[in-house]
């Protein structure tokens, strides 16, 4: 016998059967699917942080230090013969081997100044000597990651490589000694004017690099010791020193 079909009264259209009641969704299952959404959202926001904090803030940062780093050439090529303006910064360091180009460096190692891309001299614990001083220790710092990075590298240099400081009207070449890939952040003794730690007895013109280690965190220091090897005159088309060429 052929089952029989559902007609509508009305028009004596086949009626359509009713849906089925919807099951009500466990409370668990809702409960993990609410919490996977969570974890996708999280997850987004946290790429989005780490891509601000280690290249977007690199961006900034660089046109920042460009933008500072063109005054001051402005400011020598305007300055009289034997002027040394120092208020915008005062030179560029250069380190081949951490492939970071040239790096301003001003007064402080704040995160107010180290955020522009730039490198800073210690004012404080140990004040740095600068590098026309006759005797004392040149301390620099700068980030390692994020707002620039200019001494992201710095694990790649070596005993013998050179580390240049350009003036206005000198260039001063340092080779570096010895390096300590780790160290407590609260160390001071790494900055001393006679940086004892690194093997060195006595009073000389050294440079010292400091940045922040492991790599994406601030736990330890990173340091890097050079020597003063000799100065050169910046002559009109500042001729780099063959150590840059």
């Amino acid at each position: 016998m052929a089952a029989r079909t559902e007609h509508d009264e009305r028009t004596g259209a086949p009626a359509s059967t009713p849906p089925a009641p919807r099951r009500a969704r466990h409370p668990i299952a809702t409960a993990v699917s609410v919490f996977g959404e969570l974890l996708i959202t999280a997850g987004l926001v946290l790429a989005l942080f780490v891509a601000y904090s280690l290249w977007w803030t690199n961006v900034l940062a660089d046109r920042e230090a460009g933008r500072q780093g063109d005054t001051v050439r402005e400011n020598w090529a305007d300055a009289g013969p034997g002027a040394l303006d120092t208020k915008d910064g005062i030179g560029f360091l250069h380190v081949p081997a951490m492939e970071n180009g040239e790096v301003l460096v001003k007064k402080g190692t704040d995160p107010k100044t180290l955020n522009n891309g730039i490198a800073g001299y210690y004012t404080d614990p140990v004040p740095s000597a600068l590098p026309w001083d006759d005797e004392g220790n040149f301390t620099l710092a700068a980030h390692r990651d994020g707002h620039g990075a200019k001494f992201h590298n710095i694990h790649k240099l070596r005993n013998g490589d050179p580390v240049v400081f350009e003036t206005k009207d000198t260039w001063y070449v340092y080779k570096v000694y010895k390096t300590l890939p780790e160290t407590s952040k609260f160390n001071v003794d790494v900055i001393q004017p006679v940086p004892e730690e690194s093997g060195v007895k006595k009073p000389g013109r050294y440079i010292t690099l400091t940045t922040c280690t492991p790599v994406y965190t601030s736990k330890y220091r990173y340091i890097v010791w050079g020597e003063l090897e000799r100065t050169e005159k910046v002559d009109k088309d500042r001729t780099k020193p063959v150590e840059l060429l």
